[in-house]
């Protein structure tokens, strides 16, 4: 009988040995994969092919996929990205801007836009990361004094950035992922009204009504339906968008 327990312990003993090695063996992967998807969000190679006057040649001739529609920066914050557009909203969620699989995805213009940004409203979409990466940043919009001193950007349109836009951020909000107003773009007429009715925070730009406006889009959590949005006016290469900005 004693044998009997000294074996049904040494039993014991090594399946817990067994649980805590699994329970490692999690714990390690789980670190290994926030690193991974952090390290995906974190990597800026795609930088060098960013459109300038200096290497148009060598933007035309990137890695990046032919489906790169604009270059999309916001001053002073860690957005500066290209932008892809597929003819879904589902392609871009989990490949990088090479086509290659990532978790971080890449920024993607909502595939009922024209690619050109030349509709009345364009929205553009982009993982919440943590450290503000992709667009983990927008977070920081929720606040009227940020909002107001981080105004500035610019939409380089084209692969090679054949049109350059100047940007003006002027409002910021919450809004539910199934708000028709916001989440169809080019489908709902009133969307400037819409959003200085319903902003959280916001800025008056009377100067630049009736301009065409970019929606950025990122979700607030995982677990929510909630999304962060900021609004920018899209100007014309020669506005300056000078007055309440």
């Amino acid at each position: 009988m004693r044998r009997f327990w000294k074996n049904l312990n040494i039993l014991y003993e090594r399946i817990l040995l067994i649980i805590f090695l699994l329970v490692l063996l999690i714990v390690a992967y789980c670190l290994y994969d926030t690193w991974y998807v952090f390290d995906h969000a974190a990597d800026d190679s795609y930088l060098k092919y960013k459109p300038t006057a200096s290497n148009a040649e060598e933007a035309g001739d990137s890695p990046i996929t032919e489906d790169m529609a604009a270059w999309l920066t916001i001053d002073d914050t860690g957005i500066d990205y290209p932008v892809m557009q597929a003819d879904n909203n589902s392609k871009y969620l989990n490949l990088d801007p090479y086509g290659q699989f990532s978790l971080s995805g890449s920024i993607f213009l909502d595939f009922r836009n024209a690619s050109d940004f030349s509709d009345e409203y364009s929205l553009v979409y982009g993982h919440h990361m943590e450290y503000g990466k992709m667009f983990g940043a927008l977070d920081d919009f929720l606040d009227q004094s940020y909002l107001e001193e981080h105004t500035s950007g610019t939409l380089l349109v084209g692969r090679t950035g054949e049109a350059e836009y100047p940007l003006r951020v002027f409002a910021s909000m919450e809004a539910n992922a199934r708000d028709n107003m916001i989440f169809s773009p080019n489908e709902e007429e009133g969307i400037e009204e819409y959003i200085k009715t319903n902003a959280e925070y916001y800025i008056d730009c009377p100067e630049l009504q009736g301009k065409r406006i970019l929606g950025l889009s990122t979700c607030a959590d995982g677990d929510s339906l909630t999304r962060i949005l900021v609004f920018c006016y899209i100007l014309d290469n020669n506005s300056k968008g000078e007055g309440n900005l």
